[in-house]
């Protein structure tokens, strides 16, 4: 705020909310936002959350409005005499922000956005351990399920497998799981379906728990049957590939670099062509955030970033193999966060 000579915040994104105050909602159609000057901060909800938001963000003042008021009124009176108002250009809409011009007086709008962004970016011991929770129970699914899928099965019931298994270790779904039967492995974000799985087929895992918000990301591939040989030589590539990726990460090197480990691997393949996506995003509230590892980035890793590292190849017709794990990033290397056996696990 003081960067940008800013009189007020007003935040409006629920994520961000839930980061700066500790309060997560998601209430559609309904107006909720975090109101920031230099003598305090007031946390504006709906009626119908009024309670938990006082318990959560104890520290906040919480004003709530019912249905069939006008909560800016609300506005207006936490940000009476604000003339430049930092928010979130990349959430707030154009109704929006007329209706905050013309409750709260405003005659300018900065953007709050990207600071918002790199305050997310690096994560405190407390996220960190939060972290490694939703990793350990995403780790401990996936060796149950693994050993429970069968020749027969849908891709949807394998899912709805998954998230029996989240729910009973105390998570939730970080986010909808992808489960893929052969040539559907091909399509990194194929969403699963009736499909039954036949024999020498690849299944291609992606999936997830979140612990108290905060979420893991894991991707594996296992076999119906006995791999063939090019299904071996496939696996090994990615696993190659992901290997140099997590070597390279480490405090001081750009995303951009730790990308082209991955990459690298893949070329000298003869697969570069079927790498068809980044090596890598963070991960936190949100299952993609800062920071991205992308080809050519120039963003410098620092500690405490937390990253997915996750290099496939996707063949189409035949299939697609991708090996995802969660890192946190360290002076001198980084920590992996998710464990479980990367192998290419063979099921009946």
């Amino acid at each position: 705020m003081a960067d940008q000579e800013v009189d007020a915040a007003y935040v409006t994104l629920p994520v961000s909310i839930a980061y700066l105050a500790g309060f997560h909602a998601e209430t559609q159609e309904r107006l909720m936002a975090l109101t920031v000057r230099q003598e305090g901060a007031t946390l504006i909800v709906p009626a119908i959350e009024r309670d938990r938001a006082a318990q959560v963000a104890a520290d906040f003042g919480v004003v709530s409005w019912r249905d069939g008021e006008d909560p800016y009124a609300l506005v207006h009176e936490a940000l009476a005499g604000a003339h430049k108002i930092a928010v979130e250009k990349d959430h707030l809409t154009v109704r929006a922000a007329e209706a905050l011009q013309a409750t709260a007086g405003a005659r300018d709008l900065a953007d709050v956005s990207g600071e918002i962004r790199v305050l997310r970016r690096t994560k405190s011991a407390a996220e960190l351990e939060r972290l490694r929770r939703a990793a350990e129970i995403t780790d401990k699914v996936y060796e149950d399920v693994v050993g429970h899928i069968h020749i027969g099965q849908t891709e949807l019931e394998v899912a709805a497998m998954i998230a029996g298994a989240v729910s009973a270790l105390g998570g939730t779904l970080a986010f909808d799981s992808l489960v893929q039967f052969g040539a559907h492995s091909a399509m990194p974000h194929h969403h699963p379906s009736s499909r039954e799985l036949r024999s020498g087929e690849l299944i291609l895992l992606d999936f997830g728990a979140a612990y108290e918000g905060y979420k893991a990301d894991t991707t594996r591939v296992a076999v119906a049957g006995e791999p063939t040989p090019l299904q071996r030589e496939i696996h090994q590539v990615v696993l190659k590939a992901h290997d140099e990726a997590i070597t390279a990460v480490r405090a001081g090197v750009t995303a951009g670099s730790v990308d082209a480990a991955a990459r690298q691997v893949m070329v000298a393949s003869h697969q570069g062509d079927h790498f068809i996506h980044r090596t890598g995003h963070g991960l936190g509230l949100e299952v993609h955030e800062d920071p991205s590892l992308d080809p050519g980035s120039t963003l410098v890793l620092e500690p405490g970033m937390v990253a997915t590292i996750e290099p496939g190849i996707y063949i189409d017709g035949w299939g697609g193999v991708r090996i995802e794990d969660d890192v946190v990033v360290e002076a001198k290397g980084c920590r992996l966060l998710t464990r479980a056996d990367r192998s290419l696990r063979s099921v009946e």
